[in-house]
């Protein structure tokens, strides 16, 4: 039996993600599987990948063919990776030890790469937030002096409305 890595859809429409499943080549693509691997959803950014390692190295260590898409996720995670270092162990190349400080050196590279860029998109997205709150300081500012020059008119308005009927009840007194 010729066993694949793939996708499987869920969702609804416009919102799909996709359960990574283990199934026989010949199945359905939201049929019947064999084992569900992990899930995949794309509508996050960055997508969201949560995968069983081990199980996912154990099915590719078996000779299970991940698709195209699977392949790309599947190097993402480190599994065609471990899986490379792992086949350099059963050759003798090195040992299994070398192989797992190889694994962790690319993962921490991996893991500091994805922290500078989360850390300059929360920057921009900080940056965006001060211009927009700077924006705002500006406009209730605008806002306040035109009430103030409002209130003002009124003010001298109701003044001159004041003195107006004084100078009228002044000359009616004399």
């Amino acid at each position: 039996m010729a066993t694949k890595i793939r996708l499987a859809r869920h969702g609804h429409k416009d919102y799909a993600y996709y359960h990574i499943v283990v199934a026989d080549s010949r199945a359905p693509r939201d049929g019947k599987f064999i084992e569900r691997i992990g899930s995949y959803n794309p509508n996050t950014n960055p997508a969201t990948v949560d995968l069983d390692f081990a199980r996912a190295l154990y099915w590719v260590g078996v000779g299970a063919q991940p698709t195209d898409t699977v392949r790309n996720i599947l190097s993402g995670e480190g599994v065609m990776l471990m899986h490379h270092l792992n086949g350099g162990v059963k050759k003798g190349a090195f040992d299994e030890a070398e192989a797992q400080k190889r694994f962790d050196a690319w993962k921490a590279q991996k893991d500091a790469k994805n922290g500078k860029i989360s850390q300059a998109e929360a920057d921009k997205k900080a940056q965006i937030e001060k211009e927009r709150l700077a924006a705002e300081v500006e406009t209730n500012k605008a806002k306040a002096a035109e009430l103030a020059k409002k209130k003002q008119e009124a003010l001298e308005a109701e003044a001159a409305a004041a003195a107006e009927e004084t100078a009228e009840e002044a000359p009616a007194a004399e």
